[in-house]
């Protein structure tokens, strides 16, 4: 692989994408039943079982320590109300069994989390007006299979406290790693409709997306689980695919480095503009993934990600 470092951005590199790997544990819940909290998961056709923590739940934690959690929302706006209802104090054309959505008059000039990732604002009356999104998430699966581990929970504590007998519970556990992807479409970012704000204030929403990325953590159960990579491998590329999502394979605690090597090899774009980087001690197999791989540390991997994407807004 060629040295990252010394290649050239130019206007055609606009498709920024990066798959990251994290160690963490038991990090999302779906709806359990009785006294059991059930994880999300899937199963392949290998016959195992694995976790996940879904899309919208990154999302959440990425959303929030970007602090652009300030999007405001509510529910559709009625464009037949008359001013007669505000002016009798009723809410402003919204209704109580409506779905809350951000507000129509949120726009992605203020508000850097629908610009990232969406919208839909409907007025009743209207056609509904929509804003794919600029950065896609996909689930973040499981890298080791789950074994049906499980934690017997009581409130032993409280119901002494109160001489009250104990309340049982069982919560299902996994620790593993996962390897999740992120896309962004540069040139999106920061243009929607009329509406286009500076190059720096691009650049800088970018910065701070790939900071929260770097630095994730999750707070469930009591607990703030990291979700910082212990490995990432991505880039700046002229192609928009997500070359390394399904392709982040691990077995007994070595990454399967030819995997993600042939695809580096394969196609001119990835091979020219690819980066790496790993933690120190995170892989049996670390200095092969050195080696192979060109890696270098996970901080410098996300410099350089970011200077990189910055890049693209300085043409």
């Amino acid at each position: 692989m060629n040295n990252v470092f010394e290649k050239e951005i130019t206007m055609k590199n606009f498709g920024l994408t990066a798959t990251m790997v994290f160690e963490a544990e038991s990090a999302n819940y779906g709806e359990g039943f009785g006294n059991i909290s059930v994880l999300k998961k899937m199963s392949r056709r290998n016959g195992e079982t694995y976790t996940y923590i879904s899309r919208q739940a990154l999302r959440y934690s990425i959303v929030g320590q970007c602090g652009w959690d300030s999007t405001p929302v509510g529910a559709p706006k009625d464009s037949k109300k008359n001013s007669d209802d505000e002016s009798e104090g009723k809410s402003s054309g919204t209704t109580d069994k409506s779905v809350v959505q951000f507000s129509p008059d949120a726009t992605i000039k203020d508000y850097p989390e629908i610009d990232f990732f969406g919208y839909m604002k409907t007025v009743k009356g209207s056609n509904a007006a929509t804003r794919a999104a600029v950065a896609r998430l996909s689930n973040a699966v499981s890298l080791e299979p789950y074994r049906a581990d499980t934690d017997f929970l009581t409130n032993m504590g409280l119901a002494k406290r109160a001489g009250q007998q104990n309340s049982i519970a069982q919560r299902e556990i996994h620790h593993s790693l996962y390897a999740y992807t992120i896309t962004i479409d540069l040139d999106k970012v920061g243009i929607d409709g009329d509406i286009a704000v500076s190059n720096e204030e691009k650049a800088k929403r970018v910065r701070e997306l790939l900071d929260a990325i770097a630095h994730l953590y999750r707070d469930i159960a009591g607990r703030r689980e990291s979700l910082a990579p212990v490995f990432a491998v991505g880039g700046v590329f002229e192609r928009r695919n997500p070359y390394f999502e399904n392709n982040v394979i691990v077995k007994n605690g070595a990454l399967d480095v030819g995997r993600i090597a042939e695809i580096i090899k394969d196609d001119p774009d990835c091979g020219k503009n690819c980066i790496c980087g790993v933690r120190v001690g995170a892989f049996r197999n670390e200095d092969e993934i050195k080696n192979e791989l060109n890696a270098v540390t996970v901080g410098e991997f996300f410099r350089e990600l970011t200077s990189r994407a910055e890049a693209a807004y300085n043409e």
